[in-house]
């Protein structure tokens, strides 16, 4: 009974947490009536490839590359000095910010979802750092719908074809966090500042990490946790609950973090 109340719980907490109001604050004027007009805008100055996928109502700011592979979705906002290259697919009412780079010219495929927000100069779907990545094979990296991702985010593809780094839906990545290949990191995740992933790292639903936060390779983070500020996760987290320190220690239960998100206090105490 104690086990399916705190699953009910959290079953009820999973509704998509949108960005709204964020990516309200990239969008100048101008750049709305591009998200609205049925034609799409194409700055001189930009570098698009012929056999580039555009779809309606796409902007494409100056000094911006399109590679011959990529595929642009609707209402999608590139601005000045951005790069879609390899095969990258990009959904619909994405917004990818000065400087950001999406894909490599790699075997495989990046694929981003609708109603992201990719930060300035992030690095997103390129090669990973395992040195165990034989040049020539495939790898993948699978991005969901409605994300943040801020300005100097890395995220790698996999480092293997038969693998896939997977984030989900409605997660803020704070800046110059690092998630590494073949990562699957879940819904509704907030990471701070300069948090750093390992290479197969799983994240489920409903973490939150202070900054400068840095999980092993192979970690289980479980749904909501909280990893507490400069924290060195070498062992796996259970749900519900907090860690902190350096090597990371379990600090009790994710107090704040369950009343937030609704828990009642008779489901807290199911917990215990």
């Amino acid at each position: 009974m104690a086990a399916a109340a705190v699953s009910h719980a959290a079953r009820r907490f999973l509704s998509p947490r949108l960005l709204v109001a964020s990516r309200h604050l990239h969008a100048s004027v101008s750049e709305g009536s591009a998200r609205e007009a049925s034609t799409s805008f194409i700055h001189p100055a930009a570098i698009v490839h012929p056999a580039a996928t555009i779809g309606q109502g796409v902007s494409v700011g100056p000094f911006c590359t399109v590679g011959a592979s990529a595929k642009i979705g609707d209402a999608c906002q590139l601005h000045t000095g951005s790069h879609v290259t390899g095969d990258t697919e990009l959904g619909e009412g994405c917004v990818v910010l000065t400087g950001a780079i999406l894909g490599a010219d790699l075997p495989g495929r990046t694929i981003i979802g609708e109603n992201n927000v990719i930060g300035n100069y992030a690095v997103v779907g390129v090669k990973c750092q395992d040195l165990k990545y034989k040049p020539g094979d495939e790898c993948f990296l699978h991005i969901g719908n409605n994300n943040e991702i801020r300005e100097y985010c890395s995220i790698h593809r996999s480092s293997k074809s038969c693998d896939c780094t997977v984030i989900g839906d409605n997660n803020l990545i704070m800046g110059s966090c690092h998630i590494a290949h073949d990562c699957k990191i879940g819904n509704n995740n907030i990471f701070a500042n300069n948090t750093l992933f390992g290479g197969h790292v799983v994240v489920e639903d409903n973490t939150h990490t202070a900054g400068a936060v840095v999980v092993h390779q192979f970690c289980h983070i479980g749904s909501f946790s909280f990893l507490g500020g400069g924290s060195v996760v070498a062992q796996d987290v259970p749900r519900y609950t907090m860690v902190a320190g350096d090597r990371a220690e379990l600090r009790g239960l994710n107090l704040e973090g369950l009343r937030r998100n609704g828990f009642s206090d008779q489901e807290v105490c199911i917990c215990y």
